[in-house]
């Protein structure tokens, strides 16, 4: 078993996808969100789409950090990344106006105290204040805050996010085809509309990175913030402290685990307004990593990425701490690219140039082969891997 196995998750999520194989597709199976008929009003030509999801186990690097510096400010950015992780999710079946949002926050009160919880909420309301200014309008509906201490060893945030969308603006992913090819968008560096480097790694895989970059300092020190029952040579087994730097640049450790999902909703705002009918299928890489498309394909297809960025420090040091192979690293982590576009070649240069009005990096990573079986090919360096 892997080192992530171990710990009890699953980059696949295999037995989740078990549990929900017998519910409703959706009007297009192949969309990267559930779309529904427009239960809401009743009409045709629109659609309802909800998303749930969160910030994962990223918030109890924050309850660290905080506790460590008693650096609030961490608390902002797991607000962002429970807001992004829906919002992008969303945008990648084309919606972004008018977007409703509902939070819910799980808190252990004995260690986490009321400042968290303010700081969280306000924060959510800052980011959505500051996407209006690239006409992306999410209105905070409230939610629940829930203090049970039984069920969350600190604090868990989550969200759902609704909205009602014309079927004929909607991504499907069903253009997707042969001939295509993949614009991959770095997941790090620093865009306009972000106040510093972002090291790109969003909110997937942090059980993995908490537990091989940390030391076990933060095992016998806080207890509260890993299941107990976990094998110790499995738990906090890496060489850092958050306050530690690394590389030329002298990155704070923790400040890399802890940068907030970068949204793309001004670059898909830009893109959609602008190039709408090229758009063939669209990506998130979240959960699962490059190899997220393979879900998402309309038909039996090969997908080539030969020409992936180039991974930054982050995941550098997830895997030289973790001695984890490539194959493992590129289904959980995003590796430098959580956005991809599927595209026709002559469209491509389009989009690469709506990145770079907003400093994003953006290239062709892949293309899309016929084939008669659905198959991934990454190539990493020397190596090919295939899923």
């Amino acid at each position: 078993m892997s080192l992530y196995s171990q710990r009890g998750v699953s980059a696949q999520k295999e037995e989740v996808h078990k549990a929900t194989e017998k519910l409703d597709k959706g009007l297009y199976p192949h969309a990267f969100c559930k779309i529904y008929p427009d239960y809401l009003t009743g009409q045709q030509d629109w659609v309802n789409v909800m998303h749930a999801d969160g910030a994962g186990t990223k918030s109890i690097l924050a309850y660290l950090y905080w506790k460590e510096t008693g650096d609030l400010s961490v608390w902002k950015g797991i607000a962002q990344d429970a807001v992004v992780m829906n919002l992008d999710d969303l945008l990648c079946v084309g919606i972004t106006d008018n977007l409703l949002f509902s939070s819910t926050i799980d808190r252990n009160k004995t260690v986490v105290s009321g400042d968290v919880l303010e700081t969280v909420i306000n924060g959510t309301q800052e980011l959505f204040d500051s996407l209006k200014q690239f006409n992306v309008n999410i209105h905070y509906l409230g939610g629940e805050t829930a203090d049970v201490g039984d069920v969350v060893r600190t604090i868990a945030v989550n969200g759902t996010m609704t909205a009602r969308w014309p079927k004929n603006r909607l991504v499907t992913n069903d253009n997707i085809q042969a001939g295509d090819v993949i614009v991959g968008f770095s997941s790090f560096g620093q865009t306009v509309y972000e106040t510093e480097y972002n090291s790109g790694i969003g909110s997937n895989g942090l059980t993995s990175a908490r537990h091989d970059v940390l030391s076990k300092f933060y095992a016998e020190k806080f207890r509260e913030s890993y299941e107990n029952s976990l094998a110790s040579e499995v738990v906090y087994i890496g060489p850092y402290l958050l306050t530690d730097t690394v590389g030329r640049e002298q990155f704070q450790v923790g400040k890399l685990l802890l940068s907030p999902t970068r949204t793309y909703a001004p670059l898909l705002q830009a893109m959609f307004a602008n190039h709408f009918d090229a758009i063939h299928g669209l990506i998130h890489c979240s959960g699962g990593g490059q190899t997220k498309c393979m879900k998402y394909l309309p038909g039996n297809f090969r997908v080539i990425k030969d020409n992936l960025f180039e991974p930054p420090i982050i995941f550098q040091l997830i895997q030289e701490a973790s001695g984890s192979d490539n194959r493992e690293m590129y289904q959980v982590f995003n590796m430098g690219h959580r956005l991809e576009v599927f595209t026709d070649a002559a469209s491509a240069p389009k989009f690469i140039e709506e990145a770079k009005k907003l400093g994003i990096e953006a290239q062709i990573v892949g293309r899309v082969e016929a084939s008669d079986k659905k198959e991934l090919v990454l190539k990493v360096g020397n190596e090919e891997i295939v899923y």
